[in-house]
């Protein structure tokens, strides 16, 4: 779910044509007819409420008069029409008759491009970069969410009482808040080390409980399969990052991280608990305990190691664990990939944040509080269920264990969230603002279950990084720097695992390099951006 950024090169022709358009309401359409009317609820807004389940406070239908609104959004499923059921749902509890303006997502970024460039804007659209979508705000091209605050519960709840932060890091320097943010999206826990369990199991070696372990265990699997590299790795460098949490280094801002105990955000690729894990590194490189393609693998190769008895630990995706088993149990029936006990000092993984931001907005046009009141019915628990499990007795019955059941789909081999966004519109990006943990999406293989299990049970996550809001001239300097930095850091990191030669000398020398190119720069724009943040109340 990962969007790519727009490009800055047309903003400035992009910020003129929004303010040209914003007070013509364009793009905007608002209808009457028969069957509209036919299909809002009928009786007392209490009644048509209590009907939905728990809306958090809203009234439904949320409009005296049927009202349509435009909704632009990526999807695979570009053909959303008003036959799908949460179309019609939706028209059905709230008035409102959502017209869903759908691209694929790899042609998404353009077309938004070209339609902000209009002015032209939809109703409610997400995918802008924040600096983008603060500037359009500053200019009234879009609403200020929490101005609005009173008249939406749900956000009102989550946002500005429960997560105050969120204004803190999302909004503008005036407190002004344009992005409407994805509540509990992440699961807890995603990825991390695996091992093959069939082979440990054989050989009698235990899984790991700490970094010693992990090494000792590695040396077994290579007395016993000398031709083989027991750990096998597809990230390229992102193994840096990946490892970088178990000795205490790790950030979704990477290679800055914010240092818990000093209360300040340092860069990982100098600190000394970074060259402890790169000669751990450098030591399985050594002694052949690691592929030696570890950061040039492919997947494809990388796969055949894992599914043989060529490698036996690798990190990776949760989902991973049944793939892998699907695909080679009519060859190898016992074999068992499970998810393992971190490594590093801290033996932890990261957290996954509470709070996405995928920039939903809503155009400051007639139909902003209309929109408004939508996004806010879709954050309820209520919308919650319809957008992310379905409408119960219609598309979907609750199953014995809790989980829903899709009566209609029985015939297919999987019931994903790809399958529900197609078939019912559920599950659009940016649509599903708070999704229910009861859906499919959380429904967990028993090896997937043990992986949550193992983490959560031994509370072995990171504490999560303050989420910064940077000025436009911090992010032209980070723009300006982070790219060389980065990469310089990537390189030195591969030659001292890789190059017997490199030690303590190149590392002080690494240090006085990575000084020369801007480090300080880059690091004070964190620590600004980090005073500013704990002085906001």
């Amino acid at each position: 779910m990962t969007k790519k950024l727009i490009s800055a090169v047309a903003g400035i022709a992009m910020m003129t044509s929004v303010l040209a358009a914003c007070s013509g309401n364009a793009g905007v359409k608002n209808e009457t007819s028969p069957t509209q009317a036919s299909s809002t609820p009928t009786g007392t807004p209490a009644a048509a409420t209590k009907q939905y389940g728990d809306t958090g406070g809203l009234k439904l239908p949320l409009v005296n008069e049927p009202t349509t609104v435009t909704w632009m959004l990526p999807s695979n499923s570009t053909n959303i029409k008003e036959d799908k059921l949460v179309v019609q749902e939706i028209l059905k509890r709230t008035g409102i008759k959502v017209e869903f303006q759908t691209y694929s997502p790899q042609t998404y970024q353009d077309k938004l491009k070209v339609i902000v460039a209009s002015g032209k804007l939809p109703d409610i659209f997400d995918g802008l970069k924040p600096a983008e979508l603060k500037k359009i705000g500053k200019q009234k091209g879009v609403v200020a969410i929490n101005d609005y605050a009173d008249m939406l519960p749900n956000f009102k709840k989550l946002y500005l009482e429960e997560n105050s932060w969120v204004v803190k890091s999302y909004g503008d320097e005036n407190g002004k808040l344009y992005t409407w943010p994805i509540y509990n999206l992440n699961r807890d826990v995603n990825h991390g080390f695996m091992y093959r369990k069939d082979i440990f199991d054989k050989l009698g070696v235990k899984e790991w409980t700490n970094t010693d372990e992990f090494y000792q265990a590695l040396k077994k699997l290579k007395e016993a399969y000398p031709n083989s590299y027991p750990y096998a790795s597809k990230g390229l460098v992102n193994i840096f990052k990946d490892w970088s949490y178990g000795w205490g280094l790790g950030s979704e801002s990477y290679p800055a991280y914010y240092d818990e105990k000093d209360k300040t955000w340092k860069y990982a690729s100098i600190q000394p608990e970074h060259k402890e894990m790169l000669d751990f590194m450098k030591k399985l490189y050594n002694e052949g305990l690691i592929d030696p393609e570890f950061l040039t693998d492919t997947q494809d190769s990388w796969t055949t190691k894992m599914t043989t008895d060529k490698s036996f630990v690798t990190w990776d995706w949760i989902g991973r664990l049944d793939l892998f088993y699907n695909q080679i149990k009519s060859k190898n029936a016992d074999y068992n990939l499970r998810y393992a006990n971190p490594i590093g000092p801290t033996g932890n993984v990261r957290t996954l944040p509470k709070v996405s931001d995928f920039s939903v907005t809503v155009a400051n046009n007639k139909n902003k509080e209309v929109a408004l009141k939508l996004l806010d019915y879709l954050t309820s628990p209520s919308g919650s269920e319809l957008m992310t499990v379905g409408v119960e007795g219609v598309n979907f019955e609750w199953g014995k264990d809790g989980i829903p059941v899709y009566p209609e789909l029985k015939d297919l081999p999987l019931v994903d969230i790809s399958v529900l966004e197609d078939r019912y519109a559920m599950w659009l990006e940016s649509a599903y603002l708070r999704p229910d943990r009861r859906s499919v999406y959380y429904k967990f293989s028993e090896k997937e279950q043990e992986a949550q299990d193992k983490i959560l049970k031994g509370n072995k996550r990171e504490a999560a990084d303050p989420i910064l809001n940077f000025t436009d001239a911090e992010i032209s300097t980070l723009a300006e720097l982070q790219t060389t930095l980065q990469k310089a850091a990537e390189e030195f990191n591969a030659k001292y695992v890789l190059d017997k030669k490199y030690g303590s000398e190149q590392w002080e020398e690494w240090k006085k390099n990575i000084a020369k190119k801007g480090l300080d720069a880059y690091m004070k724009v964190y620590n600004d951006a980090q005073k500013r943040y704990d002085a906001a109340k």
